[in-house]
């Protein structure tokens, strides 16, 4: 086992601190990797103020990219040495959903079956079984993706989570295809990310909606032909407007609230597909719309869930585009960090001043 030093969330609401950290030597499956660089995640403010579960202390962090540096028993598919994206969907190859061929819906993914703990020996929980704002982690070796050693950390290590899921709810669910017209509410990171991947699937109208003209612009950066500030406008209306009259092919809530919900659902058109990639609070219920407007209207209600990918396919690849321009990761760094600014990171996203502070070690 070795001592590292890593971010931990003691409890509900209080400040992140430095803490020592223990990491066991690799079992069976498992694999100790060094972290490079680690995205701030909104899921990561979600830990520390107690939103996903209780189970404190939680080390934080989960958006990374490094190198592997041992590997336990059994382990084939990384080796020491490799640049690796994380990622909290190891697919367990055995469930129903991966028997019938469809394992980006793995409903038995796994995690590390060691804990790393304080140095007092208290167990931590990682954010979503990876734990990465620490120089190195141990996560089980399904969890590493093995991509191109030439790509930035900083920016591909942001596919192990935001990113991923709005390019996948943009492709993967909500099957965005060339010449489709998309609107997607809330321009933050995931947002833009639907954003960047309806433009990067050939979509010919790209609608960003917020609130907030910084993020329109970004969003306009990234590959949206209209803007909507929704402060000023009725996005429904507006969506349908630029649409001629009909709605969206596809829209994409990537904030996760009733009103945003519904909102989608009426400035789609008919056959037309929503897709959820924003998280609800657990207190939010679906809108009150009448059952005939959803049978009339066709088409598909969706979540996505991790932009329902597969890391083992659609890591490699967007990194590969990534490396020929074709997607613009480095636009999502914000800003580099060191790991002890991450409160201050939470307080800039928080205001809406970045779409991704990334720590890099």
């Amino acid at each position: 086992m070795q001592q590292v030093k890593g971010v931990v969330a003691r409890a509900k609401g209080a400040p992140v601190t430095l803490e020592t950290i223990v990491i066991p030597d690799p079992g069976p499956g498992e694999a100790v990797v060094r972290i490079q660089a680690c995205g701030v995640c909104h899921t990561d403010l979600h830990y520390r103020e107690g939103g996903i579960n209780d189970d404190f202390p939680f080390l934080l962090g989960h958006e990374a990219a490094g190198i592997v540096e041992s590997v336990g028993a059994g382990v084939t598919s990384v080796a020491p040495g490799d640049f690796v994206i994380l990622n909290w969907r190891a697919v367990c190859g055995d469930c129903r959903a991966c028997r019938r061929g469809e394992p980006q819906y793995c409903f038995a993914t796994f995690n590390a079956t060691q804990r790393m703990t304080l140095a007092d020996g208290t167990e931590l929980t990682p954010a979503l079984g990876i734990g990465a704002f620490a120089e190195k982690t141990l996560v089980a070796a399904g969890q590493c993706t093995k991509v191109d050693p030439d790509a930035r950390p900083a920016a591909v290590g942001l596919l192990g989570c935001g990113i991923m899921a709005g390019i996948g709810a943009a492709i993967n669910t909500g099957g965005v295809t060339r010449g489709k017209s998309v609107a997607v509410i809330g321009c933050g990171g995931v947002g833009c990310a639907a954003i960047a991947g309806s433009a990067l699937a050939g979509a010919g109208t790209i609608i960003a909606v917020d609130i907030d003209d910084t993020k329109l612009a970004r969003a306009a950066a990234l590959g949206a032909t209209h803007a909507v500030n929704s402060a000023d406008l009725d996005p429904v209306e507006a969506i349908r407007e630029l649409t001629g009259g009909f709605g969206a092919d596809v829209v994409i809530d990537a904030v996760g609230i009733p009103q945003t919900w519904k909102q989608a659902f009426y400035a789609r058109d008919l056959a037309g597909t929503v897709v959820l990639v924003g998280v609800p609070r657990p207190d939010m219920t679906v809108p009150d719309i009448p059952l005939l407007d959803v049978f009339g209207r066709g088409g598909s209600l969706k979540s996505s869930w991790y932009g329902d990918c597969l890391p083992s396919r659609d890591f490699p690849m967007l990194v590969d585009l990534y490396r020929q321009g074709r997607l613009d990761l480095d636009a999502f760094v914000s800003e580099e960090i060191g790991i002890g600014d991450i409160e201050e990171a939470f307080e800039k996203m928080h205001r809406g001043e970045v779409l991704r502070s990334v720590v890099v070690l």
